[in-house]
């Protein structure tokens, strides 16, 4: 029988460390995907992870047991991946060139059933234009449209990771469907 988060945290914070291991295991992947996703870039988010897992060993006594523990590493890693994003905005600095990592990365590749090399110019195209339009988001529609979107959360448990009520998560998710569309129109029209 397979022990719940609770039973696994309570077993950490009495000092078993294969128990938080095994913490670690459950949830690596899925917080990797976050930040991934909201990093853009492979190293910075194994960075965040390993960050992420560290504040959360760090505050396991602060840990309400009445919250999802999965919820609670979301909230930490998605505020990791907004202080990385941040600190790179204010560096001015693009860690991750466009023709570079994620032309070799598959989760950043797009579908093509017709691999023709105006298909693959206008892949290429999208992809930049939807890291660029990413970037633009504020940090709220950036964190609520991951997680809704690329996480498949639903609005109650998006909110609870933003602190806020799912109206206004799903307000946040709205407005950064709104932004990215029409960073992504004029290829649309192309596309057609």
């Amino acid at each position: 029988m397979e022990l719940t988060d609770a039973a696994i945290v309570s077993r950490a914070r009495a000092g078993d460390t294969d128990a938080f291991r095994e913490l670690v295991e459950r949830h690596s992947r899925s917080l990797f995907r976050l930040a991934f996703r909201m990093t853009g870039n492979q190293q910075d988010a194994e960075d965040v992870v390993q960050e992420s897992f560290l504040r959360a060993y760090r505050q396991l006594a602060s840990f309400d047991d009445r919250a999802s523990f999965g919820t609670w590493m979301y909230r930490i890693a998605s505020n990791c991946s907004l202080d990385l994003v941040r600190a790179r905005k204010r560096r001015n600095d693009r860690t991750v060139p466009a023709d570079d990592d994620r032309a070799e990365d598959p989760m950043a590749q797009l579908p093509s059933t017709d691999p023709t090399p105006e298909r693959i110019a206008l892949s290429g195209e999208v992809r930049q234009r939807v890291a660029d339009a990413m970037e633009e988001l504020s940090p709220t529609e950036r964190t609520a449209f991951v997680l809704r979107h690329f996480e498949g959360m639903r609005m109650e448990e998006v909110g609870r990771v933003l602190e806020c009520q799912p109206g206004a998560a799903k307000h946040s998710v709205f407005r950064a469907v709104q932004k990215l569309r029409r960073a992504l129109d004029p290829l649309v029209s192309v596309a057609r």
